[in-house]
């Protein structure tokens, strides 16, 4: 079992677990960054998704292996005090109800904002439509997006 050597919110690990393992739990239970929840295990519902060289991926099906050399960031990395758009967005507009869904939401939504800084309707229900909230925040989450995304703007 070949150690797998990656940077996790700008911060380098080598961790030695089996190949296969997924990321999510080398996140949770090796790196004790806990964040990333755990939801459905088979990429449905979009909670355990995090950044992987900037691209928004389900860390619950990513084999540990794949990431071999990659820039992983999670939640906590997002910003370390809520100061990045989207959080000061989702607290503003009072999104999470449960929030077990939310950072998994924010990390897909941070990847839409990225690539599109000004995204519309479309876009977001797009960008977003992988994930599932049990409490149905889905309104003020596209709010929240929309807010951010002036905020980011010049």
């Amino acid at each position: 079992m070949p150690a797998t050597s990656f940077i996790v919110n700008g911060k380098k690990h080598t961790v030695d677990v089996p190949s296969e393992m997924p990321l999510l739990w080398v996140l949770r239970d090796v790196l004790g960054l806990t964040g990333t929840k755990f939801g459905c295990g088979i990429a449905q519902c979009g909670a355990c998704t995090v950044h992987v060289n900037g691209e928004a991926v389900r860390s619950c099906i990513t084999a540990i292996a794949s990431c071999e050399g990659k820039s992983v960031t999670t939640i906590e990395g997002l910003s370390s005090n809520s100061s990045h758009p989207l959080q000061k967005a989702w607290i503003e507009l009072d999104v999470p109800q449960c929030g077990y869904c939310q950072s998994g939401q924010l990390m897909s939504a941070a990847a839409l904002l990225k690539e599109k800084s000004k995204p519309t309707d479309g876009d977001i229900d797009d960008s977003m439509s992988g994930h599932i909230c049990r409490c149905g925040t889905y309104s003020r989450i596209r709010s929240a997006i929309h807010l951010a995304a002036g905020r980011n703007r010049p």
